[in-house]
C-alpha cells in the first residue's frame, strides 16, 4: 500500500504548481482541483466536504427478513430453558414425573425445553437452591445448550433467586412464576384477569429489587423548606407501597364481581336447583366432560390450564330433574398459595355444590398423585363435606391394570371416556342417584287454573305420577318444604 504524502511534501508540490502569489490562496481553498502530481499518491477515494459529512450507508448489515417462514419463526421464537429440580422425598420416578410436569408447564407457557437435571438433597440449599457446586455445573449446561432461562421445580426465596442468577448468568424463575405466567396468558374474563393480576402482585411484592440509584433516598419529610428536610422513601419502598395500593384496589374489584355470581347462586338456591361441580387436575379432561354432558362448547385443548374461567351450564338427569354443571379451574401439584387465595371466589363453586365430579386422567403415569393434589386444594377451600364421585377419564387410552386399581381403591368411582362417550350414560345415572332429592312426598289435585304449581312441581321437585282428571291435575310428587306448603291446600279429599 502506498503511504500518504507528508504536509511538507504537499507544500513543495504547491510551490512548483502555483505562482508565488497564489500559493496562500491555493492552500486556503476548500476544494483544490485534483492533479495527478499532487493527489496521485493519496490513499483511497477523495471526497468533497459535503460528502465527507453525509451519512454513509454500510452495506450488508440489514436483518430485514424476506422469507415468510423466517419472519414467522422470528416472531414466534421460543424461550430456550433448562429445568432443574431438587429431589428430597419419594422415589426417583416421583422426581422424574414432577420434572416432566414442569416441562409440560414450560411448553404451555411458550418455552423450548433443552435439558432437565435433578439434584438429590435432604432439603434445598438455602443460598442457591441446588448448592454452589451444582450451580456451577448448571452454568456449564446453560453455556453448552445456549439456554437463556433456568426454571426451578419449586418456589425460590428472593435470596435464592438472586444468588442462583449470579452464578448461572441467565434469568432464573421458579415454578410459581411459571404457573402465574400461564394463567396470565389464558385468563380471558375480566374477573379472571383481575384474579391473576392480584396473584402476580402478591408474588412480586417480596421479590422487588433495586439497581443503582433506584435504592437512593428521595426528597421527603418535613413541612416544606428548601430541601424538604430529611431522607424520604427509597424508590423500592415507593414501589412496594404502590403495589399494596393496587392490591387493595384489585381485591375490592374482585369482591364487587363476586356479588354478581353470588346473586345467581342464590337464585339457584331459591329455585332449589341442585348444582354439580367438575373439579380435577389440569388437562384431565374436565372441559371435554362438560361438553359431552351438556354440549357447552367450551374450548378443549391438550394443554395445561387451557381454560381458567368457570363455566356453568344447565343439565337434566335421565329422570328429568334439572341441575347445573360448573367447570372449575384446574389444579396442579404445589399450586401456588397466591393463586388459591386469588381464585378463592371462583373456587367457591366447588364448596357450594351438592356434588363434586372429581375428574382424574386415567392415562397419567401417577393418577393417585393427581387425586391427592386436588383433594388438598378442595380441603383448602373448605369443600370436604361435599359428596364426591371420582370420574376416571380417558379410559380409552389408559392401562386396564391402572383402571382396575383405581376402581378398586376409590369406592365411588367410574371409568369414562369423554372423547368416545364410553361410560357417560352410567355417569348420568350415578349423578341422578347422588343428587339430593326433595324430602317431602305430597299428593295434590291441582286445579287447571293453578298451572304454575304444576310447572313448579316439575322444575323444583320429582314427579312420581301425574294424572289429568275433570277437576284438575292429580300429582304425586316429592318436593321441598316450601313447595309442599303451597300444594297442601290442594290435597285430594278422601271419599272413604
Amino acid at each position: 500500500m502506498t503511504s500518504s504524502s507528508s504536509p511538507s511534501q504537499d507544500t513543495k508540490r504547491l510551490a512548483h504548481a502555483y505562482p508565488e502569489g497564489l500559493r496562500a490562496d491555493a492552500l486556503m481553498e476548500e476544494d483544490v482541483a485534483w492533479s495527478h502530481e499532487i493527489d496521485g499518491d493519496r490513499d483511497g477515494d477523495q471526497f468533497d466536504r459535503s460528502e465527507r459529512a453525509a451519512l454513509r450507508r454500510v452495506a450488508g448489515l440489514s436483518t430485514e427478513l424476506e422469507d415468510v417462514t423466517e419472519v414467522e419463526y422470528r416472531q414466534l421464537r421460543l424461550e430456550r430453558v433448562v429445568l432443574v429440580g431438587v429431589w428430597t422425598t419419594g422415589t426417583a420416578q416421583d422426581a422424574d414425573n414432577s420434572l416432566a410436569e414442569l416441562a409440560a408447564l414450560a411448553e404451555t407457557a411458550g418455552a423450548l425445553v433443552l435439558d432437565g437435571v435433578i439434584q438429590r438433597r435432604d432439603k434445598p440449599d438455602a443460598a442457591t437452591y441446588i448448592g454452589s457446586g451444582k450451580a456451577a455445573e448448571l452454568r456449564d449446561i446453560v453455556l453448552a445448550t445456549g439456554a437463556d432461562t433456568v426454571i426451578c421445580d419449586g418456589e425460590l426465596s428472593p435470596g435464592q433467586l438472586i444468588q442462583l442468577e449470579d452464578v448461572v448468568k441467565v434469568k432464573v424463575i421458579d415454578r410459581t412464576a411459571l404457573i402465574l405466567d400461564i394463567f396470565a396468558q389464558h385468563a380471558k374474563s375480566r374477573e379472571g384477569k383481575a384474579q391473576v393480576a392480584l396473584a402476580q402482585m402478591q408474588y412480586m411484592l417480596p421479590r422487588l429489587r433495586g439497581w443503582g440509584q433506584s435504592l437512593s433516598r428521595q426528597m421527603g419529610g418535613g413541612r416544606g423548606g428548601l430541601a424538604t428536610r430529611g431522607p424520604g422513601e427509597t424508590k423500592i419502598e415507593t414501589d412496594r407501597r404502590r403495589i399494596r395500593e393496587k392490591m387493595a384496589k384489585m381485591r375490592r374489584e374482585i369482591a364487587d364481581m363476586k356479588t354478581g355470581r353470588e346473586v345467581k347462586r342464590q337464585e339457584r338456591r331459591r329455585n332449589k336447583v341442585p348444582s354439580v361441580a367438575i373439579a380435577g387436575y389440569t388437562n384431565a379432561g374436565k372441559s371435554s366432560l362438560l361438553n359431552r354432558l351438556t354440549g357447552a362448547g367450551v374450548l378443549v385443548e391438550n394443554a395445561l390450564f387451557a381454560t381458567l374461567d368457570p363455566t356453568v351450564r344447565r343439565a337434566e338427569t335421565p329422570s328429568g330433574r334439572l341441575y347445573t354443571l360448573a367447570d372449575t379451574v384446574g389444579f396442579v401439584r404445589h399450586l401456588p398459595h397466591h393463586l388459591v387465595e386469588a381464585f378463592r371466589s371462583t373456587m367457591e363453586e366447588v364448596g357450594d355444590s351438592d356434588l363434586i365430579l372429581h375428574v382424574v386422567d386415567g392415562s397419567h403415569p401417577d393418577p393417585e398423585e393427581q387425586l391427592a393434589a386436588v383433594r388438598e386444594v378442595i380441603r383448602d377451600v373448605g369443600a370436604t363435606g361435599v359428596p364426591e364421585i371420582v370420574v376416571i377419564n380417558k379410559a380409552d387410552a389408559a392401562d386396564p391394570l391402572v383402571l382396575q386399581r383405581l376402581l378398586r381403591v376409590e369406592k365411588r368411582s367410574l371409568a369414562v371416556s369423554a372423547r368416545t362417550g364410553q361410560g357417560i350414560e352410567e355417569l348420568l345415572g350415578l349423578i341422578d342417584n347422588e343428587l339430593p332429592r326433595p324430602s317431602v312426598e305430597v299428593e295434590a289435585l291441582v286445579p287447571y287454573t293453578h298451572g304454575k304449581l304444576v310447572a313448579r312441581a316439575h322444575t323444583e321437585g320429582e314427579v312420581i305420577s301425574e294424572e289429568h282428571t275433570a277437576e284438575g291435575t292429580l300429582l304425586k310428587v316429592r318436593v321441598h318444604e316450601e313447595l309442599a306448603a303451597d300444594l297442601a291446600p290442594h290435597a285430594p279429599v278422601s271419599t272413604a
